[in-house]
């Protein structure tokens, strides 16, 4: 990927510091968007540019201004005069139970993981065909098998699953679109799964063990860098979880 520049959201922690380290150690240029973690994205800016000068860089923006998303994709290609790639990784996640929905929710889970996923990526699409060049979605094997407690994110992801698809076909043949969903990688911070339930998750893995995020950005970086005739297809990273739920 030497060169190569790429966008990724919700990049300052998590799963996202993780996509954005393997691909800088490939040898592309990473954008670290955040809209909060100001001090953790310039940390890993700084760590990034200390191993190799001008090779990462930050950009601020709240993926639910869908107005200002053209803006978020000009700051980005100001720093490295072009975008090769788009990997759409932020995402809320938080339990809302049948009877306990509200519009809040819906524009808080379908806006991050579906709605700012689509007008970032038609926002990005002129620079992605002149570098014909890809994206990947983070989606989740809940896409495909819901979780109870957990419909409104679940349908979001099966929507960002689905815009893989449509944007494969719409942005075909200069630019690839895949996905990868994960299954228990990292926990969420807010101790909404307690310890049994996990334990519990993880023993319907086939491995019997809990992945890490580098796996994660291992299956993104072959996406963008070793897969060149794979588009509208979704790597499940979960273990075998999916495999027999």
């Amino acid at each position: 990927m030497n060169g190569e520049v790429v966008l990724v959201t919700g990049a300052a922690k998590r799963v996202g510091s993780a996509i954005v380290r393997e691909l800088h150690a490939a040898g592309a240029r990473v954008i670290i968007h955040y809209r909060s973690a100001a001090s953790a994205a310039d940390a890993l800016a700084s760590e990034l540019n200390a191993l190799r000068p001008d090779s990462a860089a930050c950009v601020q923006a709240d993926l639910l201004d869908i107005g200002g998303l053209p803006q978020l994709i000009d700051a980005a290609v100001s720093h490295f005069g072009r975008l090769d790639a788009l990997v759409n990784n932020a995402s809320s996640f938080f339990a809302t139970p049948l009877g306990s929905i509200d519009e809040t929710a819906w524009n808080d889970l379908v806006g991050s993981n579906l709605k700012a996923p689509l007008f970032l990526t038609q926002a990005a699409a002129a620079q992605l065909i002149a570098a014909r060049g890809a994206v990947v979605n983070i989606t989740d094997i809940h896409a495909e098998r819901p979780l109870a407690g957990y419909p409104l994110y679940c349908i979001a992801k099966a929507g960002l699953l689905g815009l893989t698809r449509a944007l494969a076909i719409e942005l075909a043949p200069a630019v690839r679109v895949n996905a990868v969903a994960p299954g228990p990688i990292l926990w969420p911070d807010d101790g909404a799964f307690p310890g049994d339930e996990r334990q519990h998750i993880v023993d319907h893995t086939l491995l019997k063990r809990e992945g890490s995020p580098d796996d994660i950005a291992r299956a993104v970086r072959f996406l963008l860098a070793d897969a060149p005739y794979v588009t509208g297809q979704v790597i499940n990273v979960d273990g075998g979880r999916s495999a027999h739920l």
